[in-house]
């Protein structure tokens, strides 16, 4: 095999319960993370020479070398196992950057299955898990089955059966939210109660919708308080009709959970502010091969800061 495509789901996070700050730095985290349609699509490529190259087709600044997790996790597979040659790799960056929905650890995770792929390295997904840890806490839970209960510093991924009848409705504004910062805000003692529980099995949409939104994420309190502009988009998309809004991570990323998708009139309301807005569904994983995606991968391209594309998927 010489050239492979796969594409990288993104994820929300249903609820987020941070326990406390770990001896190593990270912190013990409770969540539920579900995988939703909105992808990432990269195209790998060997070549004989002895480099990683990285084009990317995008509208925000985006860095080509280390600093971008699809080029560490590549050059630690082939330093970790002594690969022979290079890769030519172009990625399509739709997942938005920084909000809160795993887009590089999912790219990052999408690189090992590519690299296991195109060298036949005949790698576990367990295998996978463990060396995704190495790249990020995020990676690992992309190797699941796209829903899973997520603890320690994100590396203990458990499988459960969640609802996949609703529709989601995820709003991105063009804001940068700190994650040091957000971990700098919380006061842990009020959040260590949720050590070591777990909530019950989900029959139902209605069902999960009053368990989770009973939760609620840690961080979005003392980010709302601060960002105006997410406390806006949290009242837009609960007249939309959602049973609940959350925000994914540390943010800025919100969503709606729904169930039967929100009228198009509503939907109206909510365009024209420089906003990313994305209508999904919750998706199970794996979900490699891409789905008519058949555009060549072009260069890298950019064209300013502009991010209110609508992305209504059916």
């Amino acid at each position: 095999m010489k050239q492979i495509s796969v594409r990288a789901p993104a994820k929300i996070n249903l609820f987020l319960k941070v326990l406390r700050r770990r001896n190593d730095g990270y912190h013990d985290i409770y969540s539920w993370f579900q995988a939703i349609n909105l992808f990432d699509y990269l195209h790998f490529e060997r070549t004989p020479e002895s480099e990683i190259r990285l084009s990317i087709e995008t509208d925000v600044d985006l860095p080509t070398d280390e600093n971008n997790l699809v080029v560490r996790a590549a050059r630690f597979m082939f330093k970790k196992f002594n690969l022979p040659g290079g890769l030519n790799i172009g990625l399509r960056k739709n997942i938005p950057v920084a909000a809160g929905l795993g887009g590089g650890s999912s790219d990052a995770a999408s690189t090992i299955y590519a690299i296991n792929e195109l060298f036949k390295l005949g790698f576990s997904t367990e295998k996978m898990q463990h060396l995704g840890l190495e790249i990020g806490s995020d990676v690992p839970f992309f190797f699941s089955t796209g829903q899973a209960e997520v603890t320690g510093r994100g590396e203990i991924i458990r499988d459960i059966p969640l609802p996949l009848d609703y529709t989601i409705l995820l709003i991105v504004p063009n804001i940068a939210v700190s994650t040091a910062e957000s971990y700098r805000r919380l006061n842990l003692n009020l959040t260590s109660s949720g050590d070591g529980v777990r909530l019950p099995r989900c029959n139902d949409f209605g069902e999960m919708a009053d368990l989770i939104d009973s939760v609620g994420n840690d961080f979005e309190k003392a980010t709302l308080e601060t960002l105006t502009i997410l406390r806006e988009i949290r009242d837009l998309i609960r007249k939309t009709g959602a049973a609940f809004t959350r925000m994914s991570g540390t943010g800025p990323a919100m969503f709606g959970l729904f169930n039967s998708a929100p009228r198009k009139e509503s939907r109206r309301e909510i365009g024209g502010k420089d906003l990313f807005v994305f209508q999904g569904i919750p998706i199970i994983l794996p979900g490699w091969t891409p789905a008519n995606e058949n555009r060549p991968f072009g260069g890298r391209t950019n064209s300013g800061n502009n991010r209110s594309a609508d992305h209504f998927a059916g």
